[in-house]
């Protein structure tokens, strides 16, 4: 026997199971999608529910902005991207969350800065000194402009935008954050990595706006980097949160990749990919710890050893993007990894969606399915994005066989 045959006929296990992994990632993108279409919309007021307990039932019904936002940009990309979502129904649920986000949502000082938390019928509950509200009230309205065509929405959140950059590198003062003497001069890693990704969201579209925010995407880059301390042996943010790293990461492979720069994918995928995978990963029980310390001391955060939905489905993201862009089996090995683990411990079966907070052990500690952090977001973009890139890997050509397995044939 011809030795190119083994070889061939590994390629084509390989896609089998990649075959296999897309079905399986379709079958409950369909599933999640479901429950957030039967459970979240609130057709009263417009804008969704996110307090949501196991079978759906809602709890609170406390809007929150950042939540509201995420929701319209998952349904707006969803509808854009998938013939099978390309439905009336999804598209105007997003409508009416866009348009509930347009005329409750940017309260201090009036017309800039978003509430955190709105009651059912838009009235302010609270603002947080921060810029995430207003990031994902950007990808909303740069959503729905995609998806509908009104260029209102593309003005609001090109506005929106400029004003996040006028916080994060001139004056942060519209944020109500005091400067005070005695606190360290910090930058948390999730800002520049949340505005890397408004720079691609905003100019993916849009050849001005690329140009326009050229500049500010290598800024963020270049902040992320800096986050690589230690000698290169840790990844640190003022909240040492994994699933942040492997976010940041898997942005900035985009980056890189949208550059043509190798060098520093490389670069990312040793220090943001493969470095906190190995120092987060629980040997025990399997699974991401939620905190872990540079220095091997004891976190103080009492949900350290949990594992949490959000940073696993980042996972899945970055390794499969990763090997996507590379052709590595070690990055498509750690996909399956974390894959495997995250369906078998997170999924619900019976109802529908992920619970979103685990123990150690892998049980769930917490049956609600939303909350005012979790909502239609990060497992759904994680089993579209999945989605697709599988498909794009099952759709390139399988290598030619050798003249030696032509021989053999």
């Amino acid at each position: 026997m011809s030795k190119g045959l083994p070889a061939r006929q590994d390629m084509e296990k390989e896609r089998e199971t990649l075959q296999a992994w897309k079905e399986r990632v379709g079958q409950e993108l369909d599933r999640v999608v479901a429950f957030w279409m039967e459970h979240s919309h609130d057709q009263e007021h417009g804008g969704f529910f996110t307090c949501l307990g196991r079978e759906g039932r809602v709890y609170d019904d406390l809007k929150y902005v950042w939540l509201q936002g995420r929701q319209v940009w998952m349904y707006c990309r969803l509808y854009r991207t998938f013939e099978r979502f390309r439905h009336a129904q999804l598209l105007d649920a997003a409508k009416a969350g866009g348009e509930f986000l347009l005329r409750y949502a940017r309260v201090a000082p009036p017309g800039k800065k978003c509430a955190f938390v709105l009651t059912r019928d838009g009235r302010p509950v609270k603002v947080q000194r921060t810029i995430f509200s207003e990031c994902f009230y950007t990808m909303a309205m740069n959503e729905l402009w995609r998806a509908t065509g009104e260029v209102r929405y593309q003005t609001e959140a090109v506005e929106m935008m400029d004003q996040i950059v006028h916080w994060v590198q001139e004056d942060a003062s519209g944020l109500g954050r005091p400067q005070l003497q005695g606190a360290p001069a910090a930058e948390p890693m999730a800002v520049p990595m949340m505005l890397l990704n408004l720079v691609e969201q905003l100019g993916e579209a849009d050849e001005e706006l690329a140009g326009k925010y050229a500049e500010l995407g290598d800024w963020c880059a270049r902040r992320i980097l800096q986050h690589v301390q230690r000698d290169g042996q840790a990844v640190l943010e003022n909240v040492s949160e994994g699933g942040h790293t492997l976010e940041a990461g898997w942005f900035l492979l985009r980056h890189c990749i949208r550059k043509g720069d190798p060098e520093l994918r490389a670069h990312v995928v040793d220090k943001f990919l493969l470095l906190p995978f190995h120092s987060g990963w629980d040997p025990d029980h399997g699974g991401l710890f939620y905190f872990q310390d540079a220095d091997n001391f004891c976190p103080t955060q009492l949900e350290w050893a949990m594992k949490l939905w959000w940073p696993h489905s980042e996972a899945m993201i970055a390794f499969l993007m990763g090997y996507s862009d590379s052709g590595d089996p070690v990055l498509l090995r750690l996909f399956y990894q974390v894959a495997e683990y995250t369906f078998r411990q997170f999924r619900d079966p019976e109802y529908g969606e992920w619970f979103g907070y685990l123990s150690r052990e892998g049980k769930v500690a917490l049956s609600i399915k939303g909350g005012p952090f979790k909502g239609c977001f990060h497992v759904p973009r994680c089993l579209a994005m999945c989605e697709e890139m599988l498909g794009a890997l099952l759709s390139r050509p399988a290598p030619a066989p050798t003249p030696a397995c032509r021989g053999a044939e």
